[in-house]
């Protein structure tokens, strides 16, 4: 672990220290060299805090402080983009990242992260333009992730297959790519093919609850009203099980509905008040 305050304190006593003779003008340059070099170390170090475990709003403030002493800085510009997506002030974080693309020092990778600012914050149309300057060569895993998503919108399902392909190729945490596969099969009337990528992706990530309950509604669109042989807890168990009923409910499926619901009111280890008012409702209605 660096010592950075002991490093400037050692420092400063060797300034004062020479101050008790006549300098040598190339010794002042040298202890100046010295101070600014350890403020780089000390400020590298705390702009890596306020990306880590700094709250996203204090960063914010740091990073936009900062700037204001430097503001062609492109890593301070970095940090602040970053700092709006983490606090999830996704419309200023298109325009933080579009300040840094604009730098003459930018490169791909800035690129990348400004559309995925701009889908956040809804703007698609802006995204894929950016996307479309993107160097082919440049092939990592957000690339690709967001490439697919773009296709997806434009349901443009063949590239969309492609890319999301290309993208778990190149991801050892492909769990959230399959789940986002499998909601664009699902989207398309594929249940099959959705309900096999939900699989896959409980498989890589077995405590993702997101791919559990879209692996229920793939199955469910099917009429199979049976859970999945996947890792589940009790509190999920019964929150699948009031997935499934909705789902049955929706399709006219009415009777089968009720009992499942009956069944998560049952499983659920506490008061499950979301599937008691789901079947009250029923009941009243006939």
């Amino acid at each position: 672990m660096r010592h950075p305050y002991i490093i400037s304190a050692c420092i400063a006593g060797a300034v004062l220290v020479s101050g008790c003779a006549e300098q040598d003008p190339s010794d002042e340059e040298t202890v100046e060299r010295a101070f600014q070099d350890v403020n780089v170390v000390d400020e590298s170090d705390l702009s890596d805090v306020m990306l880590t475990v700094a709250d996203p709003n204090e960063a914010i403030s740091y990073f936009q402080r900062t700037l204001r002493s430097d503001p062609t800085r492109i890593d301070l510009r970095r940090g602040l983009a970053t700092s709006y997506v983490r606090a999830r002030r996704f419309t200023e974080a298109a325009v933080a990242w579009k300040a840094v693309v604009a730098l003459p020092n930018s490169g791909p990778g800035d690129n990348v992260a400004y559309a995925d600012a701009l889908i956040r914050s809804g703007d698609w149309a802006t995204a894929e333009t950016v996307l479309d300057k993107v160097p082919p060569t440049y092939e990592t895993f957000e690339r690709y992730k967001l490439e697919a998503m773009v296709a997806d919108a434009n349901k443009e399902w063949k590239k969309a297959d492609s890319f999301y392909e290309i993208a778990v190729g190149l991801t050892t945490k492909s769990a959230g790519v399959f789940n986002n596969w499998g909601y664009s099969k699902l989207s398309r009337g594929d249940y099959k093919g959705a309900e096999q990528l939900f699989g896959e992706a409980i498989k890589q990530d077995s405590t993702l609850f997101t791919a559990k309950n879209n692996l229920v509604l793939a199955r469910a669109a099917q009429r199979r009203y049976t859970l999945p042989v996947v890792p589940m807890e009790q509190t999920e168990r019964a929150q699948l099980l009031h997935t499934m009923a909705l789902s049955a409910i929706k399709q006219g499926d009415v009777a089968t509905g009720k009992s499942l619901l009956h069944d998560a009111i049952e499983t659920h280890p506490q008061h499950f008040e979301a599937a008691v008012r789901a079947l009250e409702a029923l009941n009243q209605s006939g």
